[in-house]
């Protein structure tokens, strides 16, 4: 693949990528290296040219990494960061001018989140509404309560990671769907990825009906991720891309998928303030 070459149109909503000797935080795994141009030669293959580059949690709120990541290629991926109240607001423009469109809550992995996510957004708010910066959470189905409730207070736009944690074993009339509902009702996205945190196997056909509803309640502002590469195998071998994008083939059918993985993304991540 050539890189100076124009980009294949397809998104892939979520990666991480891991330099070798990047410092980590204490506590946290220890990643493999993982650099960009092998997400971007295992995308490209499907007709995929751009990636959002969303900040791990061994990193924390050094985004030495990501930066250069998006600076290799100006303007064609986007980022998600990790931030805390103490970010500055030359920090934000940095990493606004280099691709950064959304800042990452994660509520699920221990330890992950470096401060109080409540004050963190609270204290964020204002400057991510003045950038036009998103929201993205990860968290478990039986957090999109409190995650529906910041929406409604604070009136970001929020992007919701991993199926919003809807996994296999969740029925049909679970509260975690009315959450949900509620959420895309006020302009929420939703991110098809992360299908083995979800209590699913390969080939994941049984997140297909989860999948299908999911994209239904979100309709346009519905993207698909691989979460390359995998931080959940450590040792077994990773799950080949083909198999992740299989079951939101299987969910939404040829056209809508083009769609998924066309044209929804830019309507998040592009914007006149952007790099070219």
């Amino acid at each position: 693949m050539s890189l100076a070459s124009a980009p294949a149109a397809g998104w892939d909503g979520h990666v991480h990528v891991f330099e070798a000797h990047a410092a980590i935080r204490v506590g946290h795994y220890v990643p493999a290296e993982r650099p960009l141009p092998d997400i971007e030669s295992l995308a490209h293959e499907h007709g995929i040219g751009h990636l959002v580059i969303v900040q791990p949690s061994v990193y924390g709120t050094d985004h030495a990494v990501l930066l250069r990541a998006l600076r290799a290629r100006p303007g064609r991926h986007r980022g998600v960061a990790v931030l805390t109240a103490a970010a500055s607001d030359r920090e934000l423009d940095e990493l606004h001018a280099a691709g950064v469109r959304g800042v990452r809550f994660n509520l699920v992995s221990p330890a992950a989140h470096p401060g109080d996510p409540a004050e963190d957004l609270r204290a964020l708010a204002p400057r991510l509404r003045e950038r036009g910066w998103h929201v993205q959470w990860y968290v478990q189905a039986g957090q999109l309560a409190q995650v529906a409730a910041w929406q409604v207070t604070h009136r970001l736009t929020f992007v919701l990671d991993h199926l919003a944690g809807l996994h296999t074993g969740l029925p049909d009339d679970a509260p975690a769907w009315d959450h949900a509902n509620t959420l895309a009702r006020e302009g929420a996205w939703i991110k098809l990825s992360g299908w083995y945190r979800l209590g699913a196997a390969a080939p994941y056909d049984a997140l297909v009906p989860t999948i299908r509803r999911a994209a239904l309640l979100f309709g346009e502002r519905t993207l698909w991720g691989s979460d390359w590469p995998h931080t959940s195998f450590t040792a077994a071998p990773p799950p080949g891309y083909d198999t992740l994008l299989a079951p939101v083939r299987a969910a939404l059918g040829d056209t809508d998928f083009r769609a998924l993985l066309n044209e929804r993304a830019p309507r998040l991540y592009l914007d006149p303030k952007g790099p070219p």
